[in-house]
């Protein structure tokens, strides 16, 4: 890709802009020691707009500009029920999980778990989490991120992958490891309007190269028109086939989009996961954290058009005269792996390097950048928090002090991502990157779901059964994971949607928890949470927020059923 002097000096200012807001945010009052509420907790000073914009900067990540791109590009727009029920996912945990969070005063989400069952149970979860940001999201991020700009940027023969991993994690690491939480949290509302408006540009440009005629209208109408089946949002049995040639339904399966499965992805992501949630558990006060995620919940219904869309566009580009993918012309574009299969993920990387005009590049790699740092600073903020706060000092050094406390965070964070770095470019093409790590994360999220629901909602809920159900729940996983892989013949075993997996793995961990906890003959365990109305009583702005949301959701989803 040609890169014009003006691309160079708006990617140049768009990292030195936040750079110099990261370190400005880190520079702290002169002559006094930052204490680990101010490195992990930003001082617990965010308001609500800090909240939401930095909610979303740290959750679109490679991951879904790049990999949701792929998924919009092989099933079309039924991929955004992962963004639009995110919306209605996020006004739960602001109403139900949030108020409980801030009671407890929490700085990790591994320390509900210690407060509600045992430190060894906080203990084993927290380690699990530590692997997870190290070995899954850190160096996904990086190896997508890498790709992405080697494919732009280069010749998308790898030759720029290693360089550009390693620079992306350093420009993270540059503001975040030393700023903790409020580095990455302020910087985020900047890299959100960067992301938003680079997105939205870049859909743009794609939409008026669609047709002769140059116009963004004509362009909407066409490709609704080449491909109406690929808006369509509750798939059925056969409707899409994937360019690899896998029904798409058992990606998507039906309604369990919306009452099934999906829900378990994203209670898990959105109510419990570290690196989402921590922003929230910095908030000036809950009425703030719950106004931000309803922020949040509103911007995500904006996402698809953004991460989605451009996927279906690249997808219409591509098709011949008779409405089916040209497999002369992917091959010739790039879109072909080594192993023969399509390259989905090429598709929004492909649309940058073909259709953005000179001069606007630059907005559009900073976008890229945006998402892709972003999620980086919030994941080794989070990486480190848990491990300073739930490893070292729980176990440890219990004594240890705010500035010893600051220095380890610094440490683990950038261990982490020098792990990360080794690992990433080692990582080959994954196909739908976004769709397999959904996959992967479900083998293990429902079982840790369950532990945190019975924990919040069941009084009877104890430790051991907690431990066995976050156990067993492994087992069960793999059963309807691997079983009809390995033993396809063998009538033990059911070929399920992963969703239809996930959402039978988290019923059957729950009634483990109940089932043990009424064996063991519990009728409220002692630490069990006490629930009131006041506590889940919200402010009017956030219910305004929440029913113009579930009313924009509804009718999208009515629209394109």
């Amino acid at each position: 890709m040609d890169i014009s002097t003006i691309d160079l000096v708006v990617f140049t200012v768009y990292a030195l802009v936040i750079l110099g807001i990261g370190f400005f945010v880190s520079r702290g009052k002169k002559g006094v020691e930052k204490s680990a509420e101010d490195y992990f907790l930003a001082g617990k000073s965010l308001p609500w707009w800090a909240i939401g914009a930095s909610l979303i900067a740290a959750n679109i990540s490679a991951e879904q500009f790049i990999g949701m791109s792929g998924s919009g590009f092989a099933l079309g727009l039924a991929i955004a029920s992962y963004e639009w029920m995110a919306a209605i996912t996020l006004l739960v945990v602001g109403k139900y999980f949030l108020p409980i969070f801030i009671e407890k005063g929490l700085y990790t989400i591994p320390q509900f778990v210690e407060k509600r069952f045992s430190t060894n149970l906080k203990t084993i979860l927290a380690v699990f989490w530590i692997a997870l940001f190290v070995f899954v999201n850190l160096t996904t991020v990086l190896f997508l991120g890498g790709k992405a700009l080697d494919t732009i940027l280069g010749t998308g023969d790898g030759s720029m992958l290693i360089n550009a991993i390693i620079g992306l994690g350093l420009f993270a690491a540059a503001y975040s490891l030393w700023g903790g939480l409020a580095a990455v949290a302020w910087t985020d509302v900047v890299q959100v309007i960067i992301l938003i408006f680079g997105g939205l540009l870049m859909t743009y440009f794609a939409l008026i190269n669609v047709t002769d005629s140059g116009s963004f209208i004509d362009g909407m109408k066409y490709v609704y028109h080449a491909a109406p089946e690929r808006f369509s949002m509750i798939l059925d049995k056969g409707e899409i086939i994937t360019p690899n040639g896998k029904d798409a339904w058992f990606d998507l399966p039906g309604i369990a989009v919306l009452v099934g499965g999906i829900w378990v992805a994203n209670l898990y992501y959105w109510g419990f996961n570290q690196y989402i949630i921590q922003r929230t558990l910095a908030a000036k006060n809950l009425k703030e954290g719950q106004k931000g995620i309803a922020f949040a919940a509103f911007l995500k219904l904006i996402i698809p058009v953004i991460v989605v869309l451009p996927g279906i566009i690249a997808y219409v580009m591509n098709l011949d005269a008779s409405g089916t993918l040209d497999m002369a012309k992917l091959a010739n574009e790039g879109f072909i792996s080594d192993s023969g299969q399509v390259a989905n993920d090429n598709a929004a990387p492909w649309l940058i390097k073909n259709f953005i005009p000179s001069g606007l590049k630059g907005l559009i790699l900073a976008a890229l950048a945006a998402a892709i740092v972003s999620s980086l600073a919030s994941m080794l903020n989070s990486t480190s928090t848990i491990f300073t706060m739930d490893i070292y000092k729980s176990l440890l050094n219990k004594d240890a002090s705010d500035r010893t406390m600051v220095r380890v965070g610094r440490l683990s964070g950038l261990a982490a991502l020098i792990i990360a770095m080794l690992i990433a470019p080692k990582l080959g093409s994954l196909g739908q990157v976004f769709q397999f790590i959904q996959e992967y994360t479900g083998v293990v999220s429902p079982g840790i779901l369950a532990v945190f629901l019975t924990g919040l909602f069941y009084k009877r809920a104890t430790n051991n059964a907690a431990i066995w159900g976050v156990l067993l729940s492994i087992p069960m996983a793999m059963y309807f994971k691997v079983g009809p892989n390995e033993w396809s013949d063998s009538a033990v075993f059911v070929t399920l949607p992963f969703m239809h997996q996930m959402m039978f793995t988290a019923i059957g961990s729950i009634l483990v928890i109940m089932g043990i906890s009424a064996i063991e003959g519990n009728n409220t365990d002692a630490k069990a949470i006490v629930l009131s109305k006041k506590l889940f009583a919200t402010d009017p702005s956030f219910n305004v927020g929440a029913v113009v949301v579930m009313v924009i959701t509804a009718f999208l989803y009515a629209f394109f059923w």
